[in-house]
């Protein structure tokens, strides 16, 4: 998909229709918030381990913080 192509009026419909409260995850509790971070981490190194690069490689690349 182009970015010519998106209907910019319907996205700043959608975008009106955000509310704060859909944005942010004040609802959910700090321990969930710990165990999603920890899921995406998990993954992340997966993803590495799976491309064949070091942590090394991947440090330097940027992709690990």
């Amino acid at each position: 998909m182009s970015i010519n192509s998106i209907n910019h009026a319907e996205m700043s419909d959608v975008s009106s229709k955000w509310d704060f409260k859909d944005e942010t995850a004040s609802n959910l509790t700090d321990n969930k918030k710990q165990q999603a971070e920890a899921r995406r981490k998990i993954e992340m190194m997966r993803e590495i381990r799976e491309s064949g690069l070091t942590l090394e490689e991947a440090r330097d690349l940027g992709l690990l913080h």
